[in-house]
């Protein structure tokens, strides 16, 4: 008995032995990513160079939409969506509104974000973060699309910190904004439908408002009232009335909202009250912010904007965040919907975003007492044209490197020589989690390089870098196996189709034999629509693959959704892009 004992023990030793043998071998044909540049050259930011007291609007380039701010003394604090990036709600912090830092994510543990079953524009909505001085905390309060959350809010003491789970809030709709009056109390305004059999039109929504019980965290039952229904102009059936926000100034109350939907239509308008629960009255003279009204011909055009939230300057002025796009010269919306931010007057009874309503330019003054622009220097957030390099050689990466449905540091590892990602048995059009580190693109005129040592063992593995609008919305650029021949390859998906009936056409634009004894460089650059692929396996000058490509499926008003295009360095076991051995 003990012999056989024995026998099964070595045996199952044994195996284990040649598990373990085959996960490392798996694990070190993991590509090896030593580099990674990323360079934008938009024309507007050469044409209008920088003199001294300004900065460039936008404030945050490619995606980062639907900003939401706040202050506590000298410290101001701005989340904007995420969807079903991971981690979730970049935060930005900032003490004059020109120079910013990000300092981490609001949701960056799986218990706070569950986005690994669904798609790229779900997850994530409309954040908004306020400070309570009450009790000297911050809250952030958002829409989660995903693992079923529905409404959430999350807190801290401390932004730098860290913040709690999320604190599921009973009420349905989306966009919620929070608001701390100055007798303690708390409140809740958010979209949602119209009561049932209300509805008149397609895109007829309305703002709620709770009162906000602050011990339980949760809005209290039965409080609830319609205090807009479709918009500042029932009798013209405005729609998607939401983001809204409360304001308390000069003993009134203020309620601003975006209207027209997040698109050409989009704007933002104001209502007052005596009360917080209503009712409230539209402005004489709305909308206070939009673009909608100028035609698509006018240089460096900024569209769309909308989405905003108010916020009191360092020179004691208010100032505005908001959401915008700049589209390029086919109109596409690549680099996604964008913060910016502009000066408010409200010297009299009605806010007003100064130049808000006539064209908007790429720079603007500093607020008064502000002196220096640090942006792109000492760790602030660049803006403008710049140059970011990414050597990996450090043990923490930059924020600005997310993955998708899932923690980054489930895939990738830090390395002698680099940054391993280990890849998953899933591809780019797959809904699940992604083994693929992520950039935002930027700029209309760019260029992404990086270098990778990577040899393939079979077809199914392939690595290199993406560009994704979503699952359905892709290309990929890079090295695989066939046969015995390594191949580049690149491959454009294009989704047909809506919905559950959406399928995708998936072809291979071009292909070569390449000689991987060494590391290769992989780089995709763009003017306006048009993108180019090349590769140089000895550091010299890139060859191009495929010609000059469109990228219209990297574009929002051609993919659908809400997100802008991301580079991506893949790695996947799951290949399925095939190339005919010749």
């Amino acid at each position: 008995m003990k012999k056989n004992q024995a026998i099964i023990l070595s045996l199952f030793l044994a195996f284990v032995s040649i598990i373990d043998g085959y996960a490392q071998k798996k694990k070190s044909n993991s590509p090896l990513f030593s580099e990674a540049v990323y360079e934008g050259k938009d024309q507007v930011y050469i044409d209008n160079p920088l003199k001294e007291g300004e900065f460039y609007n936008p404030l945050l380039q490619g995606c980062y939409p639907d900003p939401a701010i706040t202050r506590k003394g000298d410290d101001y604090f701005m989340v904007v969506s995420s969807f079903a990036m991971f981690p979730g709600v970049p935060i930005f912090h900032s003490k004059d509104l020109v120079n910013w830092t990000q300092i981490g994510h609001v949701l960056d543990r799986k218990s706070q974000l569950k986005v690994h079953d669904t798609g790229i524009s779900m997850g994530i909505y409309a954040p908004d973060i306020k400070y309570n001085p009450y009790n000297d905390t911050f809250y952030m309060i958002t829409t989660q699309f995903a693992g079923g959350f529905g409404n959430i809010v999350v807190k801290t003491k401390d932004p730098f910190q860290g913040w709690s789970d999320p604190i599921k809030l009973k009420f349905d709709g989306i966009d919620p904004g929070i608001f701390f009056d100055d007798n303690g109390k708390a409140y809740v305004v958010h979209n949602d439908a119209p009561n049932e059999g209300e509805e008149r039109y397609t895109g007829h929504r309305v703002i709620k408002v709770w009162e906000y019980d602050l011990e339980n965290d949760q809005v209290i039952a039965g409080s609830d009232k319609i205090i807009v229904d479709g918009g500042v102009d029932p009798d013209k059936n405005p729609i998607w009335i939401e983001a809204p926000h409360i304001y308390k100034k000069d003993g009134a109350y203020y309620l601003m909202c975006a209207e027209g939907g997040t698109g050409d239509n989009h704007s933002e308008v104001i209502f007052k009250s005596d009360s917080p629960m209503g009712p409230f009255i539209p402005a004489p003279s709305n909308p206070i912010l939009t673009q909608r009204y100028f035609g698509n011909n006018r240089s460096n055009r900024v569209d769309w904007a909308g989405h905003a939230d108010l916020v009191l300057g360092p020179d004691d002025k208010y100032y505005g965040v908001f959401l915008g796009i700049r589209p390029n010269d086919k109109n596409r919306v690549n680099t996604g919907r964008e913060t910016f931010i502009l000066p408010v007057d409200w010297s009299g009874e009605w806010p007003v975003f100064e130049n808000g309503l006539i064209p908007m330019e790429p720079k603007l003054k500093m607020p008064e007492g502000v002196t220096e622009n640090k942006t792109g220097q000492d760790g602030f957030f660049p803006n403008g044209n710049f140059v970011y390099t990414e050597k990996f050689d450090g043990k923490k990466l930059d924020y600005r490197w997310i993955g998708l449905r899932g923690p980054r540091e489930d895939f990738m590892e830090f390395s002698k020589g680099g940054l391993k990602i280990n890849p998953f048995a899933v591809n780019i059009k797959e809904v699940k989690p992604t083994s693929t580190l992520f950039y935002r693109q930027q700029h209309k005129n760019f260029s992404f390089t990086t270098k990778m040592d990577f040899k393939p063992q079979s077809e199914k593995e392939l690595a290199g870098i993406v560009c994704v609008q979503n699952e359905a919305f892709n290309y990929v650029f890079g090295v695989t196996k066939v046969g015995n021949d390594f191949i580049l390859l690149l491959e454009r998906t294009e989704g047909k189709g809506m919905g559950r009936n959406r399928s995708v056409d998936s072809k291979i634009l071009a292909s070569t034999k390449i000689d991987i004894s060494g590391p290769i460089e992989l780089q995709v650059k763009a003017t306006g629509d048009d993108y180019e692929f090349g590769y140089t396996v000895d550091g010299k000058d890139f060859k191009n693959l495929g010609g000059t490509v469109s990228g219209d499926i990297l574009s929002t008003n051609v993919a659908g959704g809400f997100t802008g295009a991301m580079i991506g360095l893949y790695a996947t076991t799951a290949n399925d892009a095939s190339v005919e051995q010749k």
